[in-house]
């Protein structure tokens, strides 16, 4: 799909810190990404810029701006840029808990009264060579159905015969950090307006990644904006999910590997994937998860993508391994040596098998 004329086009969905890691590993592969932003934080100082301003929470799209920065233009006055956009104040005033680019994306979003003009400002202010756009020009809400939840007395639900009543949770910190197992999500309104320039990027992606990151407030609420999911639906893109390295506390706990994919596809059944990547260790049944991979079209790759000191998050180099054999990319020779350690000694920062080496004159994916 990509020659040599062009780098790979990559789109990433999400939201936080699961796309500040997918981001963190494309760019290691290309220049042309575009990360497409959920809008729907309500808490810490999104939420209350969201609420005071009424506009984008601005949080998980500096999130993404702070993972592209420093491309096109790297240097002390970028690097001073990207330090001070992600300032918090401290103190106890009224600009306590506020990062210094949330306010700076605040005051873009009403001189300019046009998020993606906001974000390309931004951008180019970070040396971003790429794009951040939202997933929708307007702000939504989550709401969900969630089982279990503790009663007043501070008894289980379950404990009084009404383990299956379902509470209507709204808020994506509330959805996120509620106890209890949440069954449905929905976005307020129903029926969001897609941002044009995102389903723009869908359709002309190489690569389109979805996850990891939290299940029903980040990677979820994409696939529930009709336009968007159009967009998807319709790429001719490699489309490729991530899974987390553990179930996430508050709404995924006790989750399996496989049990994430079948929530997406009670929410989104007519996906269709082309690689489900999962960390080997996250995984202890990996015939269950190849079966649920298999319902989305899709086939399983199963590597070393976590951080080498075993804390949850994903490692950027292993990461971007994985993701260039999922596209069934080439990975440029000015990426040889971060991906497979130094001198060509054919071992990837993923622990490879040295039984398969990667000489980068090889690395064809089928």
């Amino acid at each position: 799909m990509t020659g040599p004329e062009r780098p790979l086009r990559a789109v990433a969905l999400g939201g936080g810190h699961g796309l500040h890691a997918t981001l963190s590993a494309l760019r290691r592969l290309t220049d042309d990404i575009t990360a497409i932003v959920v809008v729907a934080d309500d808490g810490g100082s999104s939420g209350r810029i969201r609420r005071e301003l009424d506009i984008l929470p601005p949080g998980d799209l500096r999130m993404a701006l702070g993972a592209l920065a420093g491309q096109e233009h790297p240097g002390p006055e970028n690097t001073l840029w990207q330090r001070v956009f992600e300032h918090r104040y401290g103190g106890h005033g009224a600009l306590a808990g506020h990062a210094v680019g949330n306010l700076l994306l605040a005051g873009l979003l009403e001189v300019l009264d046009d998020p993606v003009a906001a974000l390309d400002q931004a951008c180019g202010l970070l040396g971003v060579r790429g794009r951040v756009l939202p997933m929708s020009p307007h702000p939504v809400d989550i709401e969900a159905d969630v089982t279990g939840i503790r009663g007043p007395s501070g008894g289980d639900s379950a404990d009084r015969g009404d383990r299956d009543v379902a509470h209507r949770i709204r808020g994506q910190v509330a959805v996120a950090t509620t106890p209890g197992r949440v069954q449905q999500v929905r976005l307020d309104p129903r029926r969001p307006k897609a941002c044009p320039e995102a389903c723009e990027a869908l359709r002309a992606a190489d690569v389109i990644t979805l996850g990891p990151g939290s299940w029903f407030s980040s990677v979820l609420p994409h696939l529930l904006v009709p336009e968007l999911f159009a967009a998807l639906a319709e790429s001719e893109a490699r489309k490729v999910l991530v899974l987390n390295l553990e179930p996430q506390p508050g709404e995924t706990a006790g989750f399996s590997p496989e049990q994430h994919l079948e929530v997406l596809a009670a929410h989104a059944p007519r996906l269709r994937l082309d690689t489900v990547v999962a960390d080997t260790v996250a995984v202890p049944e990996p015939d269950l998860l190849r079966r649920g991979a298999e319902a989305f079209g899709a086939e399983t790759l199963l590597t070393a993508v976590g951080a080498p000191d075993g804390s949850p998050r994903h490692d950027p180099e292993a990461l971007a391994e994985a993701l260039a054999e999922a596209a069934h990319h080439r990975v440029p020779l000015r990426d040889a040596a971060a991906l497979h350690g130094p001198a060509g000694n054919g071992v990837s920062a993923a622990g490879a098998d040295p039984a398969r080496p990667h000489q980068e004159e090889d690395r064809r994916w089928p």
